[in-house]
């Protein structure tokens, strides 16, 4: 996939357990790229009452504003399907988010790859630092600017 032209999606889930059977999506944060341009954003959380763990629920209190919430645990899903057309997924953890995202039928892969980078579990800081960016809670923010910067030095 070429970055620089095609359409496609960078997309964080954060779900309330690792097996989808076992738990629901808490929240997708996305956004829709034709290339570089932002075509749209999408940020949907559950409400929090329907979140048991007290670390999940304290994680993801960032930002309140910026999210619309739902009271349905099925509806964030169905409606990123929706959304999401049949772009492909540039997503950030492999196990998990194919798990809760298997039955869509786009295109997935990591967006590692792209930055030259491996996957650790300081990915993020290191990003942060290879593109001197500011930190920031909204992942697939700091993607799309470390591929902002990849795409305009080549």
């Amino acid at each position: 996939m070429n970055l620089q032209k095609d359409k496609y999606i960078i997309v964080e889930i954060i779900p309330t357990h690792s097996k989808s059977e076992k738990g629901f999506i808490a929240q997708i944060s996305a956004l829709k790229l034709g290339g570089l341009n932002l075509i749209d954003r999408f940020d949907y959380r559950v409400n929090d009452k329907l979140i048991e763990n007290p670390d999940l629920k304290a994680m993801i209190q960032y930002d309140k504003k910026s999210f619309t919430y739902v009271d349905n645990i099925y509806f964030i899903k169905e409606k990123f399907k929706q959304w999401s057309n049949n772009y492909p997924l540039l997503i950030i953890e492999n196990s998990y988010t194919l798990d809760y995202l298997k039955d869509l039928e786009n295109k997935k892969e990591l967006f590692y790859n792209y930055l030259n980078m491996e996957y650790s579990p300081d990915i993020f800081n290191k990003i942060i630092e290879k593109y001197n960016l500011v930190p920031s809670d909204h992942l697939v923010d700091l993607i799309y600017e470390a591929i902002i910067y990849e795409g305009n030095n080549k």
